[in-house]
């Protein structure tokens, strides 16, 4: 196990400049590929280009997370991953590329640029999600930013109960370091590519 004051230096320091630079890059090189798609989400459905969400975030604070909008405007908005059953009625046709490639989590980029966010970190939850929220509390696992990818992502994302993606969250907050975060995101990488563990 790493030590705390490793942990904290990295992830008060270091891991934050890895966040800044890597956002910062990304959408400079996404700008335009991002407009082609908020053209064809307005094209191909009556909506917003973003889906915008409350989330928790570190030490339960909330904020607003985006997303490219995948579904019309009549879906759920505040159902977890684990409560939505079959959402594919909702899905709209562009919205099933970029959820099947994960091009949605993009502007979440925009999160981490201030600073809500990190590349990796446990997902964020939606405030509902009251008792998994209040056991994150308790084990510290909302001491760290919530991260667009994440330990629980490579390791089953959709796959997983609350439980499982507890014990994995908590395994990332006891053993952050810049070797595991490069890690995830290597496999976060593979998964995406596979189209791996992707529920709707």
């Amino acid at each position: 196990m790493i030590s705390n004051r490793v942990k904290v230096w990295y992830a008060k320091l270091l891991k934050r400049l890895i966040d800044v630079i890597f956002s910062i890059t990304l959408l400079i090189i996404l700008f335009f590929p991002g407009l082609l798609i908020a053209f064809l989400i307005k094209y191909t459905s009556e909506g917003p280009v973003f889906f915008k969400q409350i989330r928790v975030g570190r030490n339960g604070q909330k904020f607003v997370i985006y997303k490219f909008r995948t579904m019309s405007v009549e879906a759920p908005h505040e159902l977890a991953t684990s409560e939505a059953c079959d959402l594919s009625e909702y899905i709209t046709s562009i919205g099933s590329l970029l959820r099947k490639t994960s091009i949605d989590e993009l502007p979440q980029l925009i999160n981490v640029l201030i600073g809500n966010m990190s590349i990796v970190g446990p997902r964020p939850l939606i405030p509902s999600e009251k008792q998994i929220n209040k056991e994150r509390h308790i084990m510290g696992v909302d001491t760290v930013l919530p991260g667009i990818t994440g330990l629980a992502q490579v390791k089953g994302r959709d796959m997983l109960n609350d439980n499982q993606k507890l014990k994995y969250d908590l395994e990332y907050c006891n053993n952050l370091s810049i070797g595991l975060d490069f890690r995830i995101i290597c496999m976060t990488i593979r998964n995406v590519i596979q189209h791996k563990d992707i529920k709707n």
